[in-house]
């Protein structure tokens, strides 16, 4: 075994390329035969190469006010054929069922009226918008994208951790993490059998397209941001490039007579499907914010006239609720007649009569999290936190039960991970991107893997130091020699201020945005 594993001593939980010390698990076996030629030395000149093109490209993100490469490990996160089947189509199953609650939410209330889910979560629920009742869109898809967070528990099985349904980001970097990867170890992409990801970009701007308004025949999407000051405007202006659209801020669209139009050198043109990367508070001040500088004034009205589609739709917020995500199983079984083909983590819900009590008493033994959070912010593991914290979090879940769920600690998987010149084991978690276009569910083949660069850390978010992996996964079939994402041409209107993903932009994790 190489160097780089002698010291190398597996963790309390499910490892993804050990069975036990020295026993590799078979999808692992060439990158380990790869690796252990290499000198631990190379193995960090290597890593530190690949910072310096991650900086070179642009893709940064801020650390305690600090812009560093985007940290990706050199060992990555490999699925087999049959891992892959199953967390597809249990991605796929779980977007299905959210689809539904939106439609039934924003329609009927069949999941309220029979008791399936409580009046007072939706009622309550600061995502909860009025103004989107009433809108149909086409097709009936309102999570156009989507980022289901996975973890594998000590016993090796994948749960959702949470879902990402309002403006879910970071498959930037699965894109640039592949490009990497491919010029790191290029032989082993052939020899593994490793499936691409480039293909991402085609599919969105199939179902954006696919998401026009009727009797559109050839529709023009955009990709909405609040502009390069945003934390993944790399992101979205990488997006726009490979799918060949413009990239606008607010400023560059106007909405007349519930139409939205963009600004080119060449006059106003019509748009038709806006893919949105801004938060529903910021999209239309009309509606919304109305201090917001960065929406577009009526684009809503416009959306609920039927002339544009908002990609995703405004109110998807209600369906990624923490809260919500403690019925998912059941509205699984209420909308599809299924069983969950991947479980959640056991959760309790402090807002019931009796459960708040229960929280409260074990509260040093759970994972109490805030149920509108992101990035990690706010989240408390009992188990690993002081009395003071622990009195603060007692305090504010009494104050405030619906704000809150709490979850059994599950020990995430781990990986090994280059720490200085050695391996070491970090905790991973998973998030595969779905892609609805109202006819199929497609999963891209691998997400977006995320690890905890600390030792002995459960919080894998970038905004708490973590980093990420190239997550592969295995085909049956022959090998596929991995090519690279050619640039798209831009479209012929050219809008007078152009963004594009060159310059030293800034890659990180949206914020608020999930």
């Amino acid at each position: 075994m190489a160097d780089i594993f002698d010291a190398y001593a597996l963790a309390d939980a499910w490892d993804e390329m050990f069975v036990r010390p020295g026993e590799v698990r078979t999808a692992y076996e060439p990158v380990l035969a790869a690796l252990q030629p290499i000198e631990p030395t190379e193995l960090r000149f290597r890593a530190d190469q690949m910072a310096r093109a991650f900086t070179d490209r642009g893709v940064t993100y801020a650390f305690a006010g600090e812009e560093r490469p985007w940290p990706l490990d050199l060992v990555p996160r490999i699925l087999d054929a049959l891992e892959w089947d199953l967390i597809q189509r249990g991605v796929a199953q779980r977007v299905r069922a959210l689809e539904a609650y939106l439609a039934d939410a924003y329609g009927p209330c069949r999941a309220f009226e029979d008791g399936v889910v409580p009046w007072r979560l939706l009622l309550s629920s600061p995502h909860f918008h009025r103004a989107a009742q009433g809108i149909e869109p086409p097709g009936g898809v309102r999570i156009h994208v989507a980022g289901i967070d996975l973890v594998r528990d000590e016993a090796g099985d994948f749960r959702v951790l949470e879902d990402n349904v309002r403006v879910p980001s970071g498959v930037s970097y699965v894109i640039e993490n592949r490009r990497a990867m491919t010029r790191v170890f290029p032989s082993l992409f052939a020899e593994q059998h490793v499936v691409p990801v480039d293909g991402y970009a085609q599919r969105l701007l199939a179902a954006l397209r696919a998401a026009a308004p009727a009797g559109v025949v050839d529709p023009r999407v955009v990709v909405l941001t609040p502009g390069p000051s945003n934390a993944a405007y790399f992101e979205h202006a990488l997006l726009a490039r490979l799918m060949g659209v413009q990239l606008v801020e607010g400023h560059d669209l106007v909405c007349r007579k519930n139409r939205v139009w963009m600004r080119t050198t060449r006059g106003e043109v019509p748009v038709h499907v806006v893919y949105r990367r801004l938060d529903d508070d910021f999209l239309d001040p009309l509606h919304f914010r109305s201090d917001s500088v960065i929406g577009c004034p009526g684009i809503l009205s416009a959306a609920q006239s039927g002339t544009v589609t908002l990609a995703n739709a405004v109110g998807n917020g209600i369906a990624d609720d923490k809260l919500l995500y403690t019925y998912v199983p059941d509205l699984i079984q209420y909308y599809l007649s299924e069983e969950p083909i991947l479980p959640n983590v056991e959760s309790f819900r402090p807002d019931e009569p009796g459960q708040l009590d229960a929280v409260l008493d074990q509260i040093d033994q759970l994972v109490i999290k805030p149920v509108d959070g992101a990035g990690g912010q706010g989240i408390v593991i009992g188990p690993k936190a002081d009395r003071e914290t622990l009195e603060r979090c007692r305090e504010a879940v009494a104050a405030d039960p619906r704000g809150w769920i709490a979850q059994r600690p599950v020990a995430l998987s781990t990986s090994p991970t280059l720490a200085g010149e050695r391996m070491a084991p970090r905790h991973i978690d998973l998030r595969p991107f779905a892609v609805n276009d109202g006819n199929e569910v497609w999963v891209l083949p691998g997400g977006l893997t995320r690890v905890a660069l600390q030792e002995g850390n459960l919080i894998v978010n970038s905004s708490q130091g973590g980093g990420s992996k190239d997550t592969w996964v295995l085909a049956e079939g022959p090998a596929e020699t991995p090519s690279p994402v050619p640039p798209a041409g831009a479209p012929p209107e050219v809008a007078p201020r152009q963004h594009g993903p060159d310059g030293n932009l800034t890659l990180v994790q949206e914020g608020a945005q999930q």
